[in-house]
C-alpha cells in the first residue's frame, strides 16, 4: 500500500511514517524541500531498515500542487491510497502572514495535489484550535459554530479545515488533536509549546522556595493534553477503518484537567511548591473592558508584563489558555478506537517523563553560554584594586577567559607582577596606576581609558578601605569616615559617572560594585566602612531604575568576610570561616555571567530579613555580639599580637559565618 505524507520530518509526521512502515506492504512517499535533502539521511537513521521503502519527493508546500515535478506527478497518479497532510505551522508566536501562507494556502495546494494524483483518501491533520474559543461543548460534527477566531492560529486552522470540507472532491477525514505534548513513554518533545510554557515558572519557584511551602495560584479552564504517541496510534488506526470518510475525529483526552491541576501535577513532578489555594481566573473577567484596555496601553504596566513574560519565555497569547472555555466531545473517536488498547494515558503517569526530557533537552537555559569566556571574550574589563586580594584573583580569571583586562591600583610594581602572571597564561592586560580616592586621579584614568580603549564594557569597583573601630572610639577620628567615604563611595561613583556616557552610546555596559555583607547585617564596629558601602548600594539601586531600558546593568555583591590583607590586623579572623580571594573572585565571575542585581549569601539575606521583621530583637542580638567581640589591638593602637580568641567567640563567629565582628 502506498502513502504520501507532508510534514514527514515534523514531530508527528516522522512518527507517523515510522508507524506506517510497520506495515510490510507499505511504501511511503514524502514531501521535502530541495534544501532539506540532507535531512533524508537523518530520517533514514530514525526509520531504520524500513527507510528503504521511503521515497523523498522534492516540492514546496507553498507552491501550486505542492511544486511537485510533472514526472513525479505522473509516477504518483493513481498509486497513492492515503495522503496524510500534516505540514502546518503550530506556533502561537508565528506571524499571521506565515500562518496564512502555510496553513491556508498550503492546505489548498495539498488538496489540489491530491486531486492531481487521484489520491484514495485525504487525511487532514487539523487542531482543536479550529473551534476557536467556543463557549461550551464542541462536537466532532461541528465546524461553522466556531467562535472568536481573531487569533491568527485559530483562524488559519479553522480556514484550512474549511478548504478540505469545501474544495476536496476526494474522500477525506479530519483529525483534531488536542495540545500535543511529548511521548508518554520517553518524554521526547521537539519544542516548547502549550503547557511547556509554564515549566520555567515552575522551575524558578522550585529553585526559590522549598517544596512544602503552600502557594497561591490560579484556576482556569480545562487544557486538553495528549501525548504524541497517542495521536499517531489513533490516526493510523482510524485511517485504515472502512466507512468513516467525511468525518472528523477529536483526538483528545475525554477527561481533561483544569489548568490549576496540570500545574500542580508538574509541580509535584519537579519537586516544586504546589498551589494549595487557587483563585479562579474567571473573576478577572468582571473587570470592565475599558479598564483592561486602559491597562494594556499603560506603558509601565505593559513593560512589566512584557519583561515577566520574557523572563519566563512565554508568548503573550498563552495567557488566553488560562480561561480556555471549550470542552471537546470525542464519542466518534472513542467508537472508532473501541476494542483496541489505544487511549490517552493519565497525565499523572507520564508527567515526570515530560518534565525530565524538558529539563535535560529543552530548557532554554541549556542553550545560553554560561561560560566566563562567552561573557568577556574581547571585551574591555576594568578592575580597581587589581594588585592584590580579590581584585588580583578576579583579574587572573577574567584575563584568562579572553578579556582585555585593565588593572588599576596605586602601586605599579604589584600591577606589573599581576600583568606578568596574566601574560604567562596567554592573557592580555593593561596597567594603570591611579588613586581611586583622588577624584582628579579618577578623571585622568577615565580619560586615558576612553582614549585608548573607547571606554569599558565591564567596570568592577573593587578597591576599598575598611576600618574596624567602635563609634565610641572614633569620636575624635572623623577622618576615618571621610577616608572610607572618599574611596568606597566617591571614588567608585566618579568612575561610574565617567564611563556611563560611553556605555550609553554603545547601549550596553555592566557595573559591578563590591559591597559588603555588613550592609545587610549592620555590623557593629564597622560604621565607617558599612555606611560608605551602603551609600554605593543605594546609588546602584537608583541607577538600575534609571538605566534598565538603556542596556546598562548594575550588580551589587554583598561580599562576606574574605581572607585578605585588609582583615589581617584582627586576630580572631584567623579562627573563623572566611572566603579565599579565589572564592570571592568566583562571585564576581557569577555576576559577570548572570548579571543579577544583587549577589548575597543566605546569612546576609537572613540578617536583612530579621532586621526588617524584628528590628529590636535584631538590635539585641547585634549588641550581644558587639560586647562579645573586643576592639582589635590595632584599633587601640597596641601591638598586633593580642590574646587568643575564646571558644565562645569562635563558636559565635562560626554560627554567623561570613559576617564581620
Amino acid at each position: 500500500m502506498n502513502y504520501f505524507v507532508t510534514g514527514a520530518s515534523g514531530f508527528i509526521g516522522r512518527r507517523l511514517v515510522e508507524k506506517l512502515l510497520q506495515r510490510p506492504d507499505a511504501t511511503v512517499y514524502y514531501l521535502i524541500l530541495e534544501r532539506e535533502l540532507p535531512m533524508v539521511t537523518t530520517l533514514g537513521q530514525r526509520w531504520g531498515q524500513a527507510a528503504a521503502r521511503t521515497v523523498p519527493i522534492i516540492g514546496d508546500l507553498t507552491q501550486p500542487r505542492l511544486g511537485v515535478a510533472d514526472a513525479d506527478l505522473a509516477r504518483l497518479k493513481g498509486n497513492i491510497r492515503h495522503l496524510f497532510h500534516l505540514a502546518a505551522i503550530y506556533d502561537l508566536k508565528a506571524s499571521a502572514e506565515i500562518q496564512e501562507k502555510v496553513n491556508i494556502q498550503g492546505t489548498r495546494n495539498a488538496v489540489a495535489f491530491a486531486e492531481a494524483i487521484e489520491a484514495g483518501c485525504f487525511h487532514q491533520t487539523s487542531s482543536i484550535a479550529a473551534a476557536g474559543l467556543y463557549e461550551g461543548v464542541f462536537r466532532e460534527d461541528m465546524f461553522e459554530e466556531a467562535e472568536e477566531l481573531e487569533n491568527p492560529y485559530y483562524r488559519t486552522k479553522h480556514e484550512s479545515e474549511g478548504i478540505v470540507r469545501r474544495e476536496c472532491s476526494r474522500p477525506w477525514r479530519i483529525y483534531r488533536p488536542g495540545a500535543v505534548v511529548g511521548d508518554s513513554r520517553t518524554g521526547e518533545m521537539d519544542k516548547i509549546d502549550g503547557p511547556y510554557y509554564f515549566f520555567k515558572l515552575i522551575q524558578k519557584l522550585r529553585n526559590l522556595l522549598p517544596q512544602w511551602m503552600p502557594m497561591i495560584g490560579i484556576e482556569g479552564g480545562r487544557l486538553n493534553l495528549v501525548p504524541v504517541n497517542f495521536i499517531v496510534e489513533a490516526m493510523h488506526h482510524i485511517a485504515h477503518l472502512d466507512g468513516l470518510d467525511g468525518q472528523c475525529f477529536h483526538l483528545v483526552d475525554p477527561n481533561p484537567h483544569r489548568i490549576g491541576d496540570i500545574l500542580n501535577i508538574f509541580a509535584r513532578t519537579a519537586h516544586a511548591p504546589e498551589m494549595s489555594l487557587r483563585v479562579n481566573a474567571l473573576m478577572f473577567a468582571f473587570v470592565p473592558q475599558i479598564i483592561r484596555t486602559g491597562l494594556s496601553h499603560f506603558k509601565p504596566a505593559r513593560r512589566m508584563r512584557d519583561q515577566l513574560l520574557k523572563d519566563l519565555g512565554m508568548p503573550a497569547d498563552v495567557m488566553r489558555f488560562v480561561n480556555y472555555p471549550t470542552r471537546f466531545d470525542c464519542r466518534e473517536t472513542l467508537k472508532a478506537l473501541k476494542g483496541t488498547d489505544i487511549a490517552v494515558p493519565p497525565l499523572e503517569s507520564y508527567a515526570y517523563k515530560l518534565w525530565d526530557y524538558w529539563e535535560r533537552h529543552l530548557d532554554p537555559d541549556l542553550f545560553i553560554d554560561r561560560s566566563l569566556g562567552g561573557a568577556v571574550r574581547n571585551k574591555v574589563v576594568l578592575i580597581t584594586g587589581a594588585s592584590a586580594g580579590i581584585g588580583k584573583a578576579a583579574a587572573l580569571k577574567i584575563a584568562e577567559a579572553g578579556a582585555k583586562t585593565l588593572l588599576v591600583a596605586r602601586t605599579e610594581e604589584k600591577l606589573l607582577e599581576t600583568r606578568q602572571q596574566i601574560e604567562a597564561k596567554g592573557g592580555s592586560a593593561f596597567i594603570y596606576t591611579a588613586d581611586v580616592a583622588d577624584l582628579a586621579s579618577c578623571d585622568a584614568l577615565v580619560q586615558r581609558v576612553i582614549a585608548e580603549h573607547g571606554g569599558v564594557d565591564i567596570l568592577i569597583n573593587n578597591a576599598g578601605r575598611s576600618i574596624r573601630r567602635a563609634i565610641e572610639n572614633s569620636l575624635d577620628r572623623f577622618h576615618d569616615y571621610e577616608r572610607t567615604m572618599q574611596l568606597n563611595y566617591f571614588g567608585a561613583l566618579r568612575l561610574i559617572m565617567g564611563f556611563i556616557p560611553s556605555m550609553l552610546k554603545k547601549k550596553r555596559g555592566h557595573v559591578i560594585n563590591i559591597s559588603s555583607i555588613g550592609v545587610l547585617s549592620n555590623a557593629p564596629r564597622f560604621s565607617a566602612y558599612v555606611s560608605s558601602k551602603a551609600a554605593l548600594d543605594a546609588f546602584a539601586r537608583c541607577a538600575v531604575a534609571e538605566f534598565s531600558d538603556s542596556g546598562i546593568e548594575f550588580t551589587t555583591i554583598n561580599m562576606p568576610l574574605v581572607r585578605t590583607e585588609m582583615i589581617a590586623p584582627t586576630k580572631i579572623y584567623e579562627h573563623v570561616p572566611t572566603l579565599s580571594p579565589e572564592e570571592a573572585a568566583d562571585l564576581i565571575v557569577q555576576a559577570i555571567i548572570y548579571k543579577p542585581e544583587r549577589i548575597a549569601t543566605r546569612t546576609g539575606i537572613f540578617a536583612q530579613v530579621l532586621h526588617a521583621v524584628a528590628p529590636k530583637l535584631y538590635a539585641v542580638i547585634m549588641n550581644t555580639a558587639f560586647r562579645l567581640f573586643p576592639e582589635s589591638t590595632a584599633a587601640k593602637g597596641q601591638p598586633v599580637d593580642g590574646p587568643e580568641p575564646s571558644l565562645e567567640q569562635i563558636s559565635f563567629a562560626q554560627f554567623t559565618r561570613g559576617i564581620y565582628w
